[in-house]
């Protein structure tokens, strides 16, 4: 099975309709030679391309975006990442890893750019795990990202999320001594519907339960 390729420059476009959005991924993939990784419609209404290449062709294709949503006046956040960090590649394409470590950092966003800027220099600056990223999907047009390790690095990166943010911050919370339950539920992720049910051993609850309908 081929390996998937992990390229050196990534860029994420946010567009507030999805009629520029669309138009502005065929003038990018037209300009220069690079890889589109996503596109797609999120809540509410908006669009987001995510494309990736050596760091001239993505930022060629970058600024081409850039002029669409400017002249369109529909552009609702970008980020172009010249040196991407690995595991931040690989979380916006999808691959998870485990929680490690004793905390967790949770990080939402009110853009999914924002995030991208956030986590890239967080996970640059400190030894931590990024375990999932999320890019609008489900998350009302936000954005989420869930970041493991000890108590000090979990912390730390909490801060320079932040403080890269700034006002796109929506909430950001730190769990120090992360429940081991807990862990192994969002060790499968964060959606709810493909939360597995957990009876940790302990758990209280009657053995029989009279429902009136039965009676």
């Amino acid at each position: 099975m081929p390996k998937k390729k992990r390229h050196g420059a990534i860029a994420l476009l946010e567009f507030e309709s999805v009629a520029a959005g669309i138009h502005a991924s065929d003038v990018m993939v037209k300009r220069s030679p690079i890889a589109l990784l996503r596109c797609g419609s999120i809540h509410p209404g908006r669009f987001l391309i995510l494309v990736g290449g050596s760091v001239a062709s993505t930022e060629e294709a970058y600024a081409a975006g850039l002029q669409v949503g400017e002249n369109r006046g529909a552009l609702g956040g970008s980020v172009f990442l010249g040196d991407v960090h690995p595991s931040l590649h690989d979380a916006v394409l999808g691959k998870r890893r485990d929680v490690e470590g004793d905390s967790l950092a949770v990080v939402e966003t009110h853009s999914s750019p924002a995030l991208l800027a956030a986590i890239d220099a967080a996970v640059k600056s400190t030894p931590v795990v990024l375990s999932e990223v999320r890019l609008g999907d489900d998350l009302g047009g936000h954005a989420l990202a869930l970041l493991s390790g000890d108590l000090f690095d979990t912390e730390t990166a909490l801060d320079i999320c932040g403080a890269r943010a700034g006002t796109q911050l929506l909430a950001s919370t730190l769990l120090p001594r992360l429940d081991t339950d807990l862990r192994s539920v969002l060790d499968r992720g964060t959606r709810f519907e493909s939360c597995p049910a957990w009876e940790p051993s302990g758990a209280e609850y009657p053995e029989e339960i009279a429902c009136s309908w039965d009676a």
